[in-house]
């Protein structure tokens, strides 16, 4: 039987690459980022879709006073899995604050905006148990108390000075925009880590189909070779000949515009490669010793085929996965960018540079630079990644 390849020395091979250190480390990061996107993001609202109009388009690094306010609806506190797959709604509206102060029961702000006719600034006035909770009405009692009826019909005593700390300590805050924000008010970084689940799942699922249709087909083609090779060969020459984008486009408008399809189509025009290099592999390694060994003995092909082939070929098949994630990534980029992949609100890296390509020539061209810098150098990572594998499993390029 075919000597399989020592772990150890993998390893070690792997080592030598430092190249490929750095695509691997990058891959896990983003894979850690996209798992916790919800908890590390600094918007963990659903698709991170908080918007404040009057900080839109601002530039990496700007920061702003908001005052929270609670929103006068019943909103459940999301369990740890729920939040971390899905977000948590937000229990605030935000309200920029250029300056405020406090008067009894109120709060008064001016908002960072433009001036009305008059010239001046538009003074806002919020009640303070408005703002902390989410209110049905208020009932004022003797002195400085108030009751206070909440939307779960519960009824809570507070005294005004008390609601002036609660509001002093919790709801004026500040917001900062590390990679500063969109034409919506929204938080670039947070659409941005949320966005990477996109890619990666577009990656997973992809490669999935990939490996599944390519695998079948390669290994039916390599192993029992004339007409049922010739039928196969066919088949994946007639779909290498199609461009994939047209492929991609072909199958999205039949199928429809959701983020299944998009998976699905992107995995569905990306198996030809998978099934040249098994049926390559797999005609190579049918004609060995142990293997005719095998045949020999009488046991099944399908036993053949998943003990004693399909298991030492396994080197070319992670080298090509990591290929194929790479261009999954990519198409599902174009796809987004040209309109027919995710639909907003829902981020990916590509709908990002579709909604922000235009102000590249406007001088907010950091809108478009972030998202597609994030996708060159994730592309960048699994093809270094893939070379890395390369030759640690000594293979050649297919």
């Amino acid at each position: 039987m075919m000597q399989e390849t020592d772990t150890s020395s993998l390893l070690s091979r792997f080592r030598q690459n430092p190249l490929g250190i750095i695509g691997f480390a990058v891959v896990i990061i983003v894979f850690i980022m996209a798992i916790m996107a919800f908890y590390i993001s600094p918007d963990y609202s659903p698709n991170a879709n908080r918007q404040i109009p009057e900080v839109a388009l601002k530039e990496p690094g700007y920061k702003v006073s908001v005052l929270k306010v609670r929103k006068n609806r019943q909103i459940d506190t999301v369990s740890f899995l729920h939040r971390l797959l899905y977000g948590q709604t937000n229990f605030h509206t935000y309200h920029t604050v250029s300056d405020w102060f406090i008067n009894n029961d109120s709060i008064y702000w001016h908002a960072m905006e433009q001036p009305i006719r008059t010239g001046e600034k538009r003074l806002y006035k919020k009640h303070l148990a408005d703002v902390i909770f989410p209110l049905k009405h208020l009932e004022r009692l003797e002195g400085d108390m108030i009751s206070i009826y909440i939307t779960d019909d519960r009824v809570i005593h507070k005294n005004i000075k008390e609601l002036q700390e609660l509001v002093q300590k919790g709801h004026i805050t500040t917001l900062v925009f590390p990679l500063g924000s969109d034409k919506f008010g929204r938080c670039m970084l947070s659409r941005l880590i949320v966005g990477v689940r996109i890619s990666l799942m577009v990656g997973i699922i992809a490669v999935s189909i990939s490996l599944t249709v390519g695998l079948i087909l390669g290994a039916v083609a390599g192993y029992f070779g004339g007409k049922v090779d010739d039928i196969i060969v066919f088949f994946i020459n007639t779909f290498w000949s199609i461009p994939t984008l047209l492929m991609v486009f072909a199958i999205v408008l039949a199928l429809g515009r959701s983020a299944a399809n998009v998976y699905i189509a992107i995995g569905l025009t990306m198996w030809v490669d998978v099934s040249r290099i098994v049926r390559g592999q797999v005609m190579e390694l049918k004609s060995i010793s142990y293997v005719e060994a095998a045949k020999s003995m009488g046991f099944s092909h399908f036993r053949i085929l998943r003990i004693h082939i399909l298991p030492n070929i396994f080197g070319p098949l992670t080298v090509i996965t990591a290929a194929n994630f790479a261009t999954a990534i990519l198409v599902e980029a174009g796809l987004s960018y040209l309109g027919f992949g995710i639909q907003p609100p829902t981020p990916s890296w590509g709908n990002m540079l579709n909604e922000n390509y235009g102000y590249a020539v406007s001088g907010k061209a950091f809108l478009a630079l972030i998202p597609a810098i994030s996708i060159m150098l994730l592309v960048l990572a699994f093809n270094l990644l893939g070379n890395a594998l390369r030759d640690a499993f000594d293979v050649k390029k297919f």
